[in-house]
């Protein structure tokens, strides 16, 4: 009887947390999130546009908003080139965007940087606590902005162009 090649390689959950993997930071909730993004495509002409990508992880995103009657954003699609934790974060900023203004989607950018540096809270958008492991995970960092760097670059210039 022939024996396999190759087997598959099953590491627990448990030894990856022992040795600093990234078990804590991809739970089966922010995977979920990944997937959501179908949710917001990029396919149609959008009033503003901006696209991005990450110096330290290549991760991209092409990004469309419209205005809302209210002058902020919109209706929202991207095209996300990113970890599991870039384009949660783009799911979680996409989902609650709708008619938030450009301060105020500035304001919750540099609360978040704020926090990944240890310098202040998580702040307050629903289901953001779903990323809250990434603090600890630096690398991660530039990744979870790009969206909202993105929406704030879109949104900018739309507002510049009006």
């Amino acid at each position: 009887m022939m024996r396999p090649l190759l087997t598959p390689l099953r590491v627990s959950e448990t030894k990856l947390s022992e040795q600093g993997g990234s078990a804590k930071l991809y739970t089966p909730q922010l995977l979920s999130l990944s997937a959501s993004l179908t949710s917001f495509p990029l396919n149609k002409e959008f009033s503003c546009s901006a696209e991005m990508r990450s110096r330290t992880c290549g991760s991209s995103i092409k990004l469309g908003l419209d205005f809302s009657d209210e002058g902020g954003a919109g209706a929202i699609g991207m095209q996300v080139t990113a970890c599991a934790v870039g384009q949660s974060s783009a799911s979680i900023m996409a989902a609650e965007i709708g008619g938030k203004s450009l301060e105020e989607l500035a304001s919750i950018a540099s609360e978040i940087e704020a926090w990944q540096r240890g310098a202040g809270s998580l702040p307050q958008w629903p289901k953001l606590d779903l990323l809250e492991s990434v603090q600890t995970y630096p690398g991660r960092h530039e990744a979870m902005m790009l969206p909202w760097k993105a929406a704030i670059e879109a949104l900018s210039s739309g507002a510049s162009a009006s």
